[in-house]
């Protein structure tokens, strides 16, 4: 095969791939905060992870309150994606490689998954409660926990809440870290 072609299908398997870990890895972030699992993007995310999940929890238990099968079939899609990805490229990488990219993209992906919905809270948070739809509880029940930290250490000023700033600012500082 091409070149071209080539990098189209590790695209496709890559972004496939990717998708699905980023809905296993929400599912578990909701789990994490306890939100609401009869929003309906709840039940999407239950739905479209089942298949995978719940045959796994029958052999892997969890570890309190950590759903210990989610976090393997999270690491391994990261795995299987880089692995994929190193075997269709021109310069394989060797298992270790594989295994430390695969843990470096998976703290990239929670990152940027953080970053994103701080914006989308910071962005809600201009509407009020004007607006209403099922995603916008749980993007705030899901930075609630990464925003109180600097809300402690950053109070309001002057009625603005400026922890989504310096929250935003430590998640690119911890990207430009691990080189993502």
């Amino acid at each position: 095969m091409n070149g071209s072609g080539t990098n189209a299908i590790s695209y496709l398997v890559g972004t496939l791939i990717d998708l699905y870990t980023t809905a296993v890895l929400l599912r578990l972030l909701l789990q994490w905060v306890r939100a609401d699992f009869y929003n309906p993007v709840c039940q999407f995310l239950v739905k479209i992870t089942n298949p995978v999940i719940v045959p796994l929890r029958r052999v892997i238990p969890s570890i309190g309150k950590l759903d210990t099968a989610s976090v393997v079939v999270i690491l391994a899609l990261e795995f299987s994606a880089v692995w994929i990805a190193s075997r269709l490229s021109s310069s394989p990488l060797n298992i270790e490689q594989i295994m430390l990219f695969s843990l470096m993209k998976l703290a990239a992906t929670l990152l940027i998954t953080y970053f994103f919905l701080i914006i989308a809270s910071a962005i809600l948070s201009w509407f009020g409660s004007r607006v209403r739809h099922p995603v916008i509880p749980l993007v705030y029940q899901l930075t609630d926990p990464v925003l109180s930290p600097f809300r402690k250490i950053i109070p309001p000023i002057a009625g603005i809440d400026l922890s989504p700033v310096f929250a935003l600012i430590a998640i690119r500082f911890l990207l430009v870290l691990i080189g993502w």
